[in-house]
C-alpha cells in the first residue's frame, strides 16, 4: 500500500505544476474544500468544490476535471497541502449527531498517507505520533 497520497492519484506533469505554484484559497465546508484559485482576475469565477472520500479528493466540479482523465489541478492542490487534506479528513469523519467525531481505535496504529516512507509529515512529527529519522 502506497504512503503518499500522490501515488494514488492519476495526474499529468502539468496540472502537478499547476496545483504548487498557482494561488489557490481553501474553505472548508460540509460538502468537501471549496477551492478558489486566485492567480485569475476574477477568482470567484474560478471557485470549485473538491469531494474527499477516504482521504483521498476523488472529485471536483471543474470542467477540466469531467474532461481529462486523471486528478484536476485543484484535486492535487488539495492532495499536497498537508492541513488541508487533513482538516477535510477531520469534516469527513464527524457524525450526524451534532458534531461527535468517530473515536480511531489505539489498538490498532493508523498509517499516515501523508508521510514519506522514513520521513514523518508536519503533523504526525509536531503531534509525536513519528519521529524524524537519525
Amino acid at each position: 500500500m502506497s504512503k503518499h497520497i500522490l501515488d494514488r492519484l492519476q495526474y499529468t506533469n502539468r496540472s502537478l505544476k499547476r496545483a504548487q505554484y498557482e494561488a489557490f484559497e481553501f474553505s472548508l465546508t460540509n460538502r468537501g474544500v471549496l477551492v478558489r484559485n486566485g492567480s485569475y482576475a476574477d477568482p470567484e469565477n474560478h471557485e470549485y468544490l473538491v469531494t474527499v472520500t477516504n482521504g483521498s479528493p476523488v472529485a471536483c466540479t471543474c470542467p477540466a476535471n469531467a474532461r481529462f482523465k486523471g486528478a484536476c489541478k485543484h484535486r492535487l492542490a488539495v492532495a499536497i497541502r498537508a492541513p488541508i487534506l487533513q482538516a477535510a479528513q477531520k469534516v469527513e469523519r464527524i457524525m450526524a449527531d451534532g458534531g461527535a467525531v468517530e473515536p480511531t481505535s489505539s489498538a490498532e496504529p493508523v498509517e499516515c498517507e501523508m508521510c514519506l516512507e522514513e520521513i514523518p509529515c508536519w503533523e504526525c512529527y509536531r503531534s509525536g505520533k513519528k519521529e524524524l529519522p537519525d
